[in-house]
């Protein structure tokens, strides 16, 4: 069996962002996983941080899927910011 080495390739504390970029690799073919863990101590003690992971063959394809998507987060919210 071979094993595959796993990358983190966006962190969220929002369950909704992660299942979208989740959404988005996936259609691309992509096959993601999803972790959880605590925050780092400076935050709430309850606060968890959502992790998705690919294959570290995959590593660069999801990036540029990310990226894509932040980018177009980032128009969204000038343009809201303008009105």
């Amino acid at each position: 069996m071979e094993r595959q080495t796993r990358v983190v390739v966006f962190e969220s504390d929002s369950p909704a962002e992660i299942q979208l970029i989740r959404s988005k690799l996936e259609a691309a073919g992509i096959e993601s996983f999803r972790q959880n863990g605590y925050m780092t101590f400076t935050t709430t003690p309850t606060a968890t941080i959502l992790k998705l992971q690919v294959n570290l063959k995959d590593e660069s394809k999801a990036f540029e899927i990310i990226d894509a998507y932040l980018q177009e987060t980032d128009l969204d919210i000038e343009e809201n910011i303008k009105k």
